[in-house]
């Protein structure tokens, strides 16, 4: 089994970052390198996390042989929980092989490789591919020039504090230039900054991950957050929907005066192309029009401001379509809870949907979920379980507080993680150890993982599910997951007490510290900064448990959902009022597709046989006739048409009619004209061949 735990976790994190990157990005629209960078950087940093119990275990392994192999205690000899004297009998405790052990000289190179690439990804190559993916630019070229000018200040920064610690290094008497303690300044500064950011997201999901499944379990609390942000939603809908028709009405005047003899021409259908397809056709009719540009002294944009214009288009056309989708996945959500709420009081415990599923059900579904087993999960076991996982979690929370504020004792060991770690390795339980670690390690991740995906900074940088994710947030999630796990990983090691550093015993460390160096070049950060900082997680817990960041946005003006608030309360109205009028419009559509249905079925079949009949006992000369009369008399007038037209608008009468629905192909009115096609495409106007040279 040597090395193919190692190998099965390599695999299995893969598809882990490849499912998590599919539910957020866009395969089919983003660009191939933006999807490789942030696949291979959440990769790597999941690979991390994964990995580390493995190397613990190892660890602890090679610290039993070597000390079997050069020291024999007395038989009489007492365990205790320090590293240096918790060398066991070989008798009585023999250094067997853990089953996930990994061959010495394997880990520190995979350490090795995997650290330092994720460092060239977060500080030089994501940081340019994210100027890169955002640049309005037409061409490689001005792409790459615009990042190189954006990143020069980013850039500058970072060697700006570098060369501060190289002063230092320089400076103190005491120490000496050397290459490794180079490599340990830049560790270290990297180390510290993703320290920095590492507390403040933990100490927000330290306590926002219970009390988020201790609301999940509140229906009627879940339902008025589901109002609160539809009216939010709604606001953001329409002011992206006014920022996208503000764009094109500027693309369609650039589209007006640049035709296609003007040498800016290819920068205008490039531009053309990132527009929604209803914006193209109607900017698309007079595009054949010739114009000499040398003869009129005609204003024209410059290349500068069509850059500008298309890096807009890119954001206004993402926004709109991330708005859009949100909306209706709000929608679907917001009509489940309300038929839980329904469903609560129901005598016979069955579930009943308002709205049925467009998708149908596999059989396994069926079988398994069917209505009474969704009823009885729903609305009596669901809560106790978000309830009982809220318990649990709130109480690994505390012990991260716990051992947070004190891992910095060895005598005695205070830390709960170093504690159970330190039992384990008495009794060389390496499957325990792997256990213990793995769920502290990824409670860890979890509570700063989530945190990274539930912030927003405005509208720069969003993360949302459903393919919704454009590349420039995609890259930006990548640069702070490598940027915070090595800090992670440090604070979980100073945590168990695995960091010799931290615990202050002449032992051998694991393999990811021993590629860290040594602190000790910069004192003041691994014995002051490293050992202090973390328990401000106390502070920033008790300020996200009473809403302090959510109260001061709303003092701000940034609106959060807040029950003891009156803007709170209208903002849930309005949602409630929005939720109520899409319901009705969509219960009008059913109860419209649920009539011409019900048409078709009755009188649809009997006009189809008589058709039928009819031509079968027609001669096919007559036939021929009549077809060529009814071709002619159809192209000089439509008065013989008069009456079924009346017919057809007299039913269509009686249904409700959608004004927003994108395609009208139920509708027998607009397929006998010959002019509107579905999807407002008109055949008057030929799209063959216009944006395929962009």
């Amino acid at each position: 089994m040597s090395g193919a735990a190692l190998g099965l976790e390599i695999v299995f994190v893969f598809f882990l970052a490849l499912f998590l990157l599919h539910r957020y990005g866009d395969f089919k629209k983003q660009h191939r390198l933006v999807i490789v960078g942030t696949l291979l950087a959440w990769y790597l940093c999941f690979l991390i996390v994964f990995i580390l119990p493995l190397d613990v275990s190892t660890t602890i392994y090679n610290r039993c042989k070597h000390a079997a192999a050069n020291s024999s205690p007395p038989e009489n000899s007492n365990i205790t929980g320090s590293y240096a004297t918790a060398i066991p009998v070989p008798s009585q405790h023999p250094c067997f092989k853990p089953w996930s052990y990994i061959p010495d000289g394997i880990m520190p190179v995979f350490w090795r490789v995997v650290y330092w690439t994720s460092q060239f990804l977060t500080w030089i190559l994501l940081p340019f591919m994210q100027s890169y993916a955002r640049s309005g630019g037409f061409s490689i070229t001005g792409k790459i020039k615009t990042a190189l000018i954006e990143n020069a200040i980013y850039y500058g920064t970072y060697l700006l504090i570098f060369g501060a610690f190289l002063i230092y290094v320089a400076v103190n008497p005491r120490l000496h230039l050397e290459w490794n303690q180079l490599q340990t300044i830049g560790i270290a500064a990297a180390n510290t900054w993703g320290l920095f950011l590492l507390v403040l997201l933990l100490g927000y999901g330290l306590v926002e991950i219970p009390r988020s499944y201790w609301n999940g379990a509140k229906k009627g609390y879940l339902l008025m957050k589901t109002y609160f942000k539809a009216a939010k939603l709604m606001t953001e809908k329409a002011d992206a929907e006014e920022n996208l028709e503000d764009i094109m009405e500027e693309v369609h005047k650039v589209n007006e005066s640049i035709k296609y003899n003007h040498p800016l021409r290819k920068c205008v259908d490039t531009i053309l192309k990132k527009c929604p397809t209803e914006y193209q056709e109607k900017m698309g009719r007079n595009m054949d029009d010739y114009e000499d540009f040398d003869e009129k002294h005609n204003t024209y944009p410059s290349e500068k401001s069509l850059v500008k214009l298309h890096k807009q288009v890119i954001y206004s056309v993402q926004r709109h379509r991330r708005t859009q989708v949100q909306w209706q996945i709000l929608l679907e959500q917001a009509f489940y809870l309300e038929d839980v709420a329904k469903n609560e009081a129901s005598a016979t415990r069955q579930f009943v949907h308002t709205f049925q599923s467009p998708e149908p059900e596999n059989r396994f579904t069926q079988y398994f979920y069917n209505p009474t087993v969704e009823w009885y999960w729903e609305c009596l076991l669901r809560p106790w379980f978000y309830r009982i996982l809220a318990v649990v979690l709130s109480v690994f929370s505390v012990i991260v507080v716990w051992s947070e504020c004190t891992f910095f004792s060895t005598r005695p060991v205070l830390s709960l993680f170093a504690v159970f770690i330190q039992l384990a390795e008495k009794t060389y339980n390496y499957i325990y150890i792997e256990i213990a670690c793995f769920f502290s390690i990824f409670f860890l991740s979890i509570c700063v993982y989530s945190t990274v995906f539930r912030i927003r900074v405005f509208n720069y940088y969003y993360l949302a599910s459903h393919h919704q994710t454009d590349a420039y947030s995609l890259l930006f999630s990548g640069m702070l997951f490598c940027r915070l796990t090595p800090p992670l990983c440090l604070n979980f090691l100073g945590l168990t007490h695995m960091d010799s550093s931290i615990s202050h015993q002449n032992t051998q460390p694991t393999a990811y510290t021993s590629i860290m160096g040594s602190m000790k070049v910069l004192s003041f950060i691994a014995d002051g900064f490293y050992i202090y900082y973390p328990m401000l997680v106390v502070i920033l817990c008790i300020a996200t448990y009473f809403s302090l960041g959510t109260r001061c946005l709303n003092l701000l003006g940034f609106q959060q959902f807040m029950g003891d608030n009156d803007m709170t309360s209208d903002l849930v109205d309005e949602g409630k009022e929005l939720i109520r009028r899409e319901k009705r419009k969509r219960q009008r559509q059913e109860e419209g597709e649920n009539r011409r249905r019900e048409w078709k079925e009755r009188y649809g079949h009997s006009r189809e046989d008589s058709t039928r009949n009819r031509s079968v006992h027609t001669d096919p000369k007559e036939s021929n006739f009549s077809d060529i009369s009814t071709n002619r008399s159809s192209r000089y007038t439509r008065a013989n048409n008069r009456t079924e037209r009346d017919r057809i608008e007299l039913l269509q009468d009686a249904e409700p009619l959608d004004f927003n629905a994108e395609t009208f192909t139920d509708d027998p009115l607009e397929s006998e004209s010959g002019r509107y096609q579905p999807g407002g495409r008109y055949l008057s106007m030929s799209r063959s061949k216009i944006f395929d040279d962009v």
